[in-house]
């Protein structure tokens, strides 16, 4: 169980819409990937959480990852606290990763707020030794916190910390969005449900032009954004694009 990288989103699809260009790039590199979402997104106005349960798996073996576990937290509904950072740190705990990517730290969408502060949280108390935890089997996990924690951006345009360059992964990433088929425009034959802010037809046009955006600045040509809450250190200057 253990992977290189955990990806966290509060919705299924979360992680697909922000930051699977950059795991699919870690992915060809050799490195491992594991995926959790906290919630099903059953209060989504199109689709319905069973369905997405489906399609995120099938997004989860298009990309490659070692696994994807739903946490069946309440959409919209869940809260900060105890019982639900208690249902994180075992996650952590199991499968070691050093990286943590998780939702954006304030967004149009309540949750993705809220969820940004359990994750972090829980990021922290699952390095202290005296929270007691307890693998499939009933064994106590090893306390375990990851290197780093970074906060892929969403809906809300922000000024990013860094940004990773997914150009050669562009493709593959609107692939893995369109795998949540009840979610996003396929064709004016199949789509027969309410029309959302993301299901319109333009919506991968702007999904194109942000990555165009945020990999401009850097001098790429599509790239993801991410913010930190700490200060960002490289060993040297070489380490910098």
């Amino acid at each position: 169980m253990k992977v290189d990288i955990l990806a966290i989103g509060v919705h299924p699809d979360d992680i697909e819409l922000s930051c699977s260009g950059t795991l699919l790039k870690h992915i060809a590199q050799g490195k491992t990937v594991g995926l959790l979402d906290l919630t099903s997104g059953e209060l989504g106005t199109r689709g319905s959480g069973p369905l997405r349960l489906i399609e995120a798996a099938n997004s989860a073996k298009i990309m490659g990852a070692s696994f994807r576990k739903n946490l069946g937290m309440a959409d919209g509904f869940f809260e900060y606290s105890k019982a639900n950072i208690l249902k994180i740190i075992p996650i952590i705990r199991e499968s070691q990763p050093e990286i943590i990517l998780a939702n954006a730290l304030s967004d149009r969408h309540p949750d993705h707020g809220r969820a940004a502060k359990l994750v972090a949280d829980a990021c922290f108390y699952s390095g202290l030794m005296k929270i007691e935890t307890f693998d499939s089997q009933g064994n106590t996990q090893e306390r375990w916190r990851p290197k780093a924690l970074y906060h892929y951006i969403q809906d809300r345009t922000r000024e990013p910390d860094f940004v990773v360059d997914i150009t050669e992964h562009l493709e593959k990433k609107f692939e893995l969005i369109l795998a949540f088929k009840s979610q996003f425009f396929i064709s004016d034959q199949e789509d027969k449900e309410l029309s959302t802010p993301i299901s319109g037809k333009d919506f991968m046009d702007y999904m194109r032009a942000v990555g165009r955006v945020y990999g401009r600045k850097a001098g790429m040509e599509y790239a993801e954004a991410f913010n930190m809450d700490r200060t960002l250190g490289v060993k040297d200057l070489f380490d910098l694009v």
